[in-house]
């Protein structure tokens, strides 16, 4: 399974895939300027670790609590993803999982399996 974690509920916003137990990372500003990026840093993420949109199976996205901006783009992009490419998707906040302090990006495919959250359901939570 090739999973790409979704999270831009903060100052950052963070890509990470998992290849089987291979797991790859990166983060980038969370500004005005990359909202409207975030596609294309997504496709160099998946490029950079020779991968593509349509090698991903199932993508996680952070729903918060956390940025507006950042959770509207991030779930409106996973959206089109799913509209267009197929692509199930799940949407988690780290809240869902108990001691969020301790979970790692890594962990979130089985997290969202163990915690049955469910599959292409949008519920954002945006602090006021």
């Amino acid at each position: 399974m090739n999973n790409l974690v979704i999270d831009a509920t903060t100052e950052k916003f963070f890509l990470t895939l998992i290849i089987n137990k291979s797991t790859y990372t990166c983060n980038h500003e969370n500004s005005k300027n990359n909202f409207e990026k975030l596609i294309v840093f997504i496709n160099e993420f998946l490029s950079n670790n020779k991968s593509s949109i349509n090698k991903i199976d199932t993508i996680y996205v952070n729903r918060g609590p956390g940025s507006f901006a950042g959770i509207r783009n991030s779930l409106s992009t996973v959206k089109g993803l799913f509209l267009t490419k197929k692509i199930d998707y799940y949407c988690f906040s780290f809240e869902d999982f108990g001691k969020s302090n301790m979970v790692k990006y890594e962990d979130v495919p089985e997290l969202c399996s163990k915690f049955k959250i469910k599959k292409n359901l949008i519920n954002p939570l945006y602090l006021s």
